[in-house]
């Protein structure tokens, strides 16, 4: 086997160097530097706890801050040299600190490990990811709010079964999928309120003998307290299974999404039209206008399930407390933040950018025998059990299928035909609009509730975004 040097960073006790292919397979510096500058921000508050416990001179703080500015703008400029001999993004950073500044920069690692340093810095990662993906997460549930309030009264059937129902509208059908999102937003918080404790100081897991301030790192970090407990501190990757939870969910609302805009886009329904810069054609057939945003949003749903299924697997058998396995946990996060961030960036630019066919709607809420439910109400307000006039409109409809006619365009005579119940104010009822209007409850899709509805949506989300 190919010989390579011994890391001199923690090569002390070994007495023959690493395997050149094992040092390849057990390096991560390949994904983890994208933890770099979060790294270089943790290292920062580290060197400022050890020099408050004298643990480190003035000049060498001062010499660590300077070197560790030069390294970060090394790598915002991409001009830092990444080793894969070094293994990860936390020993190239410590090799070029102590290239650049001597001895001060061994110094830097007093009191923690390099458990607690990527435990740390994947938190301050993915809390920032977090509140990019909140932000992307607002803009979609906004574009979705606007357009519900533009169609408030736009009629279109609702479906249960893929068959229709009910007449509703489609701005009401846009607040349901907003409730979803809604929801997914409330655990995105309560992810980030839980992940937001800092393990810095927790070292290799027994935390350390120097006399370090967990809680100046904390403050110093933005992080709400420190763990409580040394063990778990380097253990834990529970914030980011909950994140991939909080993720596949969400990925799963927005596959339910494209799966409607997939259908509502075919010329078998023709509901909606997506504009053409989040379409594709065909390489054959020039007719076609494939709504590839949705599908491919769609399929990237299976992609982050996927992930949050290897790390419940990762974690189900690791014993206390942090083992090499946990290297693996990077890579599934890393792609489901990405998958997320640019899904959510994607359906915000496409929604507000939609158009409605309002007359195509209509004519397919008039199809189905959609107002069936309200002539049975209609029956029941006059005194009949709601078993009884279920019975009654069951045949009527019956008789509507065997002739090709909807409820609403029979004569009154044939209707009679079926109960004498039935006076000439049915056609009331019958009416699409008449259906619609007679939910007229909190959560119904009467008109007026949605723009109701739609306006408190709106006051929801500009209480998030002020200041």
């Amino acid at each position: 086997m190919e010989k390579q040097q011994t890391s001199t960073l923690w090569g002390g006790r070994f007495s023959e160097s690493t395997d050149a292919f094992v040092q390849r397979f057990t390096a991560s510096v390949d994904f983890d530097r994208r933890l770099a500058l979060h790294d270089i921000r943790g290292s920062l508050a580290h060197a400022a706890m050890l020099a408050r416990a004298g643990l480190l001179s003035a000049q060498e703080h001062a010499a660590i801050v300077a070197g560790l500015g030069e390294i970060r703008r090394e790598i915002e400029q991409g001009r830092f040299e990444w080793s894969v001999e070094l293994e990860d993004v936390h020993m190239n950073i410590e090799a070029r600190l102590t290239e650049r500044i001597g001895i001060a920069g061994k110094k830097l690692h007093t009191g923690r490990s390099r458990n607690d340093q990527v435990a740390t810095d994947v938190r301050l990662y993915l809390r920032d990811e977090i509140d990019a993906i909140a932000a992307e997460l607002t803009r979609l549930q906004q574009g979705l709010v606007e357009l519900a309030a533009r169609e408030a009264a736009t009629i279109m059937p609702g479906f249960t079964h893929l068959q229709t129902a009910q007449p509703v509208t489609f701005g009401h059908h846009m607040l349901a999928w907003n409730e979803m999102l809604e929801r997914d937003y409330a655990r995105l918080l309560d992810c980030r309120a839980r992940m937001n404790v800092s393990p810095l100081g927790a070292a290799a897991l027994a935390g350390t003998s120097y006399p370090i301030d967990r809680e100046f790192t904390a403050t110093e970090l933005g992080f709400t307290a420190p763990t409580r407990n040394s063990l778990d501190s380097v253990a834990d990757r529970d914030f980011a299974i909950e994140f991939c939870a909080f993720a596949a969910l969400l990925m799963t609302h927005l596959s339910r999404f494209s799966e409607e805009l997939v259908l509502w886009t075919s010329a078998q329904f023709g509901f909606v039209n997506l504009p053409d810069r989040f379409c594709t054609g065909s390489s054959i057939m020039p007719q076609k206008k494939n709504p590839d945003v949705p599908e491919l949003v769609r399929g990237k749903s299976g992609r982050v399930t996927g992930h949050l299924m290897s790390l419940l697997m990762l974690m189900k058998s690791q014993p206390l407390a942090y083992n090499k396995d946990n290297q693996e946990d990077k890579e599934p996060l890393f792609d489901t933040i990405d998958t997320v961030r640019d899904s959510l960036h994607a359906f915000a630019d496409m929604m507000p950018a939609l158009t409605v066919n309002e007359a195509t709607l209509r004519e397919a809420a008039r199809r189905g025998f959609a107002t069936a439910t309200d002539l049975a109400d209609y029956l029941v307000r006059k005194g009949m059990p709601f078993r009884d006039a279920h019975e009654v409109v069951g045949k009527a409809v019956a008789a509507g299928v065997a002739a090709r006619t909807d409820l609403a365009d029979m004569p009154l005579e044939t209707l009679r035909g079926f109960s004498a119940t039935i006076g000439a104010d049915v056609f009331e009822v019958l009416s699409l609009e008449g259906s619609v209007s007679a939910r007229d409850h909190i959560g119904g899709t009467a008109p007026r509730r949605v723009a109701q509805a739609a306006a408190e949506a709106r006051a929801r989300l500009a209480a998030r975004t002020a200041p």
